[in-house]
């Protein structure tokens, strides 16, 4: 699914327009991508967790001649999915334990 067609499954879900559900999307893109950038962790429950983690400098290998080049360290974005969208891709969604 990419971003055109998950607009349309809003709108039509949310029964709003297109323009307001792509706006709404936007809009919580850019809320989850201004916390992240802060450092701030975004936790959605029943879907997951939004964060960011520091990785290292370290020296890695160009696959063209074999040389070592040096990579910088930066902070990169993670997601951890939460337990019901695990049980939804997995299957087992919408089973009740009794």
């Amino acid at each position: 699914m990419n971003k055109a067609e998950l607009v349309t499954a809003i709108s039509d879900k949310a029964g709003i327009t297109k323009a307001q559900a792509a706006a709404a999307l936007d809009q919580m893109i850019s809320s989850v991508s201004g916390a992240l950038r802060t450092g701030d962790k975004v936790t959605l429950v029943g879907f997951g967790t939004f964060s960011t983690v520091s990785r290292g400098p370290r020296t890695g290998r160009n696959p063209r001649d074999n040389k070592p080049i040096k990579i910088a360290a930066k902070k990169v974005a993670k997601f951890k999915p939460g337990k019901k969208l695990a049980d939804d891709v997995n299957g087992k969604g919408g089973k009740k334990k009794k």
